[in-house]
Formats: C-alpha cells, structure tokens, sequence
C-alpha cells in the first residue's frame, strides 16, 4: 500500500484489532485517514492459498511431487506459522470496515520488542497509542501488564522520534490514572492535574491503575525530553458495541452483568462511563485540534453501581440485571471534563450508550 496516495493523513493506530482501537480505526477510515493499523500477527496465507500456490511453483512437474511439496514441506510451515485460533477470524472485524480494503494496511509489532514499530509508524503523520496489556490467567502483574504498559509506550515513542514525519502523538490512559487517591475533596470534581496515587495502587494491587500511571507518567517524561507534541486521552469505563467477536475484559463483565452476575460490578463500585464511538471522536478531536495540549478526561457520566443497576433495570426490564450490589466503602467522586467540553465536544448520555452495547450483544447471540 502506498502511504502517500490522496488521503486526508496517514495514521498509525497500535493494537488495533482491540476493542477501542478497532472502533477507532473505523472512525478514522470513515474521517478520510489512511491507517497504518499495528497487531501482534496480521496473519498468514489459508491453506487454500498455499495449495494454489504450490501448484503455480510445480506447474511442469507431476501431481505427485506436488502433493509432496504441500505435505511434507509447506503444510508444517504454514502449522508453525498460525496459532491453535484462526488468526484471520480475529481481524476480520477489521477488514470488514468501510474503506479497510483502501485505507487499511495491517503490521506485526510487538510492544515488548526494540524498534517493532519503526515501519509502522515511518512516513506517518500522527500515531495513536491504543494498544494495552491486560492481566492474563497467569496473573503476574509485573510481566503481564506493568512491563508492557511502561516499556510498550516508551518503544512506540521511541520509533515516532527515530520518525521525523510524525507530528503529534495521542495516547490513551484512562480516568484510573485519576481518580485512584485518598487525599481529594468529594465536593471538588477531579480534573486533569490529579493523579492516581503509585503507593495506593500498589498497596491495594490496582494493577491497571499503576500501569496507566506509571505509562502515560514515562511518556509524559520522554516527550518533554525530545520535545514531542504529546496528548493524552483518559476515557472513563468505555460502553458500547464490539466490533471483534472476541470480547474484551471490559465488554465481558458488561455482558455478565446484564446475565445477572453482580460479583464483577460489585467491585467497581463507583464509576465513570462513556460511550465508545464518543471515546474514539475525543481521540480524532484532540489530534486534528492545534490548540490541544496536555490530558484530557473523557466520561460522560459517573454513576453508583446501584445506581447503574436501577437505570438499566427500569430500561431492559426483560434482562435478569441484579437490583442491588454488595456495599463497598468507596469515595464518592465526580470527573471535571469541561476542557474537553471547551473544544465544543458533546457526550453521548448512559442511555444511549447501553442502547448500543445490547443491540450489538444482541446481534451476536449473546443476549435474547
């Protein structure tokens, strides 16, 4: 794909077959951009493929020693080369998007590997830093999203400065970064000069929390070092539909919730909620707007998990929601998102946003 063919810019969007990201990529394409989208592995040649192509290397040569070649020689290969999931059915919700077979180019990076995203992001005008490390099975914090989070963001920033096309960069935190504190005033909205605290984290095991911190903390530390033109997005719980069929740990205790498990949303307490598509515009926003500058909150509503559950119990009367959560001793906080707001940015309310997440859930069988 040729980067410089008419399109309104060229993008860079790391993790971009993840539940944000994808959505972001969807926007950008429907925006004009052409997007450089950076994954794990954009995927191998089906077997299908590889039969097709071992009878044009064989054409002069008999059946069976084509039948050879495909067996012993190129079917191992393409085995070591896929995983035990069919890595195509994982980006297909990327290639179905509007304008992807045009403006879509997908690359293998990996956040934990020196320079992998140097060809991703050489020649792009901006780059947005979506991808995250979640907590795995094996539950290790340190190597499962600490390390990634932290040496992931600063190898992503690494290759925009070894790019000199790069303009600015976007990178998402999240309101965690915020709002995980003992200190700040229930009367005072909590705005972008607060900061979760690192001991806090640490002391209660809130390892999303801390990587958030710590990330955008190193990012924020390396662009002013190099003089970068860095922005950063901190969206609140994001709501709203699926685009990969896989869902996400976010998208999963949605789900569950409205099956009637309370276990996941008891723990969350109180909290801030935002609608995807909102969380993606707010990211195209602060990139296209010159006068952007430093952290932007992004939540249009911060709600009591009872609360949440008497809305959308009242709303989806035919969905088993649980009535009630255990109580949990949690500070009462609002989110200040009016310098976002000041860019002339409308929020999506918290009826609109499940509207969507159900009907998405919905569609895929996964509610009735």
């Amino acid at each position: 794909m040729d980067k410089k063919a008419s399109f309104k810019s060229t993008v860079c969007v790391t993790g971009a077959s993840g539940y944000l990201a994808s959505w972001l990529v969807k926007r950008l394409l429907l925006s004009g951009y052409q997007v450089i989208g950076t994954v794990r592995d954009p995927g191998s040649l089906s077997f299908l493929e590889l039969i097709i192509f071992t009878c044009q290397l064989n054409y002069t040569k008999s059946l069976l020693i084509d039948l050879f070649f495909l067996s012993y020689v190129l079917w191992p290969i393409f085995r070591s080369m896929t995983d035990e999931t069919d890595n195509h059915e994982k980006l297909k919700h990327l290639w179905q998007l509007q304008g992807a077979k045009e403006a879509l180019q997908l690359v293998k990076a990996d956040l934990m590997v020196d320079g992998s995203f140097d060809d991703a992001i050489m020649g792009c005008d901006g780059v947005f830093h979506v991808a995250s490390p979640v907590l795995g099975p094996k539950s290790n914090p340190k190597a499962e999203i600490l390390d990634p989070a932290i040496k992931g963001t600063l190898n992503v920033l690494k290759s925009c400065k070894r790019s000199s096309s790069v303009k600015r960069v976007i990178l998402t935190s999240s309101s965690a970064a915020v709002r995980v504190r003992e200190d700040f005033e229930t009367n005072v909205p909590l705005n972008e000069s607060s900061w979760s605290s690192v001991e806090l984290c640490q002391r209660l095991q809130i390892w999303y929390a801390l990587s958030k911190v710590e990330a955008e903390k190193a990012a924020w530390e390396f662009a002013k070092e190099n003089a970068m033109d860095l922005v950063t997005v901190l969206p609140s719980f994001v709501i709203g539909p699926s685009l990969p069929q896989d869902l996400c740990s976010t998208a999963s205790d949605v789900l569950g919730l409205l099956k009637g498990e309370s276990e996941k949303f008891s723990w969350h307490g109180r909290m801030g909620y935002v609608h995807i598509d909102d969380v993606a515009l707010c990211h195209i926003l602060v990139y296209e707007e010159p006068s952007a500058q430093g952290r932007y909150l992004c939540s249009s509503v911060v709600l009591d998990n009872n609360e949440l559950a008497s809305l959308l119990g009242e709303r989806y009367p035919s969905l088993p929601i649980p009535k009630r959560f255990m109580h949990l001793d949690r500070p009462y906080y609002k989110l200040d998102t009016s310098k976002l707001e000041s860019l002339g940015f409308k929020f999506r309310g918290v009826e609109e946003m499940f509207d969507d997440c159900i009907e998405s859930l919905k569609e895929q069988g996964r509610v009735f």
